[in-house]
């Protein structure tokens, strides 16, 4: 998982689309439990969260930069699929310390 993320990370970096490394974030979350009626049912989905304000042009960048990298490291998963979710940047709070 270590690798992949990495590989993930830096897909993403190479977009351009981030001007801040720290914008860039990837973390995995397993899912344990699933149906699906196909005969091999294992798959990888990515969701990546992005403030509003990118093109669809940075938006179809990102998601294809990544779906290269996973085909590259998972070469023998039969479905993979990426998607953003926009993240409302006026509705957005975070704080850091």
């Amino acid at each position: 998982m270590d690798k992949l993320c990495r590989s993930l990370f830096e897909a993403t970096n190479a977009t351009g689309v981030f001007p801040k490394l720290e914008d860039i974030k990837v973390r995995t979350a397993p899912t344990n439990h699933w149906y699906q009626n196909v005969e091999n049912s294992s798959f990888v989905h990515v969701t990546v969260r992005l403030l509003s304000g990118r093109t669809t042009e940075q938006m179809q960048a990102v998601t294809n930069s990544i779906l290269v990298a996973l085909v590259a490291q998972l070469p023998d998963v039969p479905s993979i699929t990426v998607d953003i979710k926009e993240i409302i940047r006026d509705t957005y709070a975070k704080r850091s310390a």
